[in-house]
């Protein structure tokens, strides 16, 4: 009997042994499980689309991108809805509630939201922070980072890219030192935060030229700080910034584009409303523009593009790459077919496709 009673209990301490080490076993395996959720939601960027997807802006004055009341003829006037729309507005706020021209179009950030025909409409924010980098980050200019960042989160769940010292160098015309300009992007990045803003997407952009992928990582703020790698996309490209997004693991904005047409030795005419010049516009640009984005679907998933009469607006009269240029898509039938084939592609995304929530 007594035999019998031992190896009752030794049955029961092996049964109990049994089941809290495969107990622990699942537990292990359960956080496991928990821990690769977490870093695939770290890994994860903020509004980024599945590979071979591409969202599709529209930038970058009122007139340009159209479909408001007193702006009848720009692009939303001809053309599918695009994702999002391209604006611009810094420090002082010039351009957020009011209407501001700095040469360059009409420029008013609030008529979008406050449109119905913008809805659905994501907005990329050029916000341009030039001479002002050490006051950001010694907390001079808080309150207006407050106007901003309220602003921002009002629109909630409505994405928002905000490209902070957009074309950082650009050395010619913003004048950023790296030493300045690093700590103040991830100034105003700890600020949005604090303020529990959850709708940014935080671009950092070049303007798509001319420095190593050494002097890339010097300019960089940090892979925690931005959420999207961008660059301008014009008449020059070296594709520098495309492979060190693909390094960091970040998707690519070409955050600006229209096309400039250059002969090796000088701009010359880029004018979409002649027919000659649209014909080899699109051979000379669009095609390679379309063919950067279709050839690297793991990287590149948004542009904007600028849809303008340059030669118009009085800041780029004189500018060698602008002043011969008007981009606009609906001034040449050529263009305007091969542009709609193009976004009737299932890789492009139009606000017809937003869903915020997911």
């Amino acid at each position: 009997m007594f035999m019998y009673m031992l190896k009752i209990i030794s049955y029961i301490l092996c049964l109990i042994i049994s089941c809290s080490f495969w107990s622990a076993c699942e537990k292990k395996k359960g956080n496991q499980l928990i821990n690769d959720q977490e870093n695939r939601e770290l890994t994860e960027n903020k509004f980024e689309p599945e590979d071979g997807k591409c969202i599709v802006f529209i930038g970058q004055d009122l007139g340009a991108v159209g479909g408001l009341d007193d702006y009848t003829d720009g692009y939303c006037d001809h053309f599918k809805m695009p994702a999002g729309v391209t604006v611009y507005f810094g420090m002082n706020d010039r351009g957020l509630y009011e209407k501001a021209n700095w040469g360059s179009g009409d420029c008013c950030a609030d008529l979008y939201p406050r449109s119905q025909k913008f809805s659905r409409s994501m907005i990329a924010i050029g916000f341009a922070i030039v001479g002002v980098e050490e006051k950001i980050t010694r907390g001079e200019c808080d309150e207006g980072l407050k106007k901003v960042g309220n602003w921002i989160k009002n629109l909630s769940p409505r994405p928002i890219f905000l490209r902070i010292g957009y074309e950082f160098d650009g050395f010619e015309w913003n004048h950023y030192k790296a030493e300045t300009y690093v700590p103040a992007f991830r100034y105003i990045k700890n600020f949005f935060d604090s303020m529990q803003i959850d709708n940014i997407a935080y671009v950092w952009q070049s303007k798509g030229y001319g420095i190593s992928l050494s002097e890339h990582e010097k300019w960089y703020p940090g892979n925690e700080y931005v959420d999207w790698c961008g660059f301008s996309y014009f008449d020059k490209y070296d594709g520098n910034m495309i492979q060190f997004a693909r390094s960091k693991d970040k998707p690519v904005f070409i955050a600006e584009s229209t096309p400039s047409l250059h002969d090796g030795v000088k701009y010359i005419d880029s004018d979409i409303k002649k027919p000659e010049i649209a014909q080899k516009m699109w051979n000379e640009w669009f095609v390679g523009f379309f063919r950067i984005i279709e050839n690297n679907p793991d990287v590149v998933k948004a542009f904007s593009y600028i849809n303008v009469d340059w030669y118009a607006q009085d800041m780029w009269k004189t500018n060698v790459v602008f002043q011969q240029c008007d981009s606009r898509i609906q001034k040449s039938e050529y263009i305007t077919i091969r542009w709609l084939q193009k976004m009737e592609e299932n890789r492009y995304i139009h606000d017809s496709g937003l869903v915020w929530k997911q």
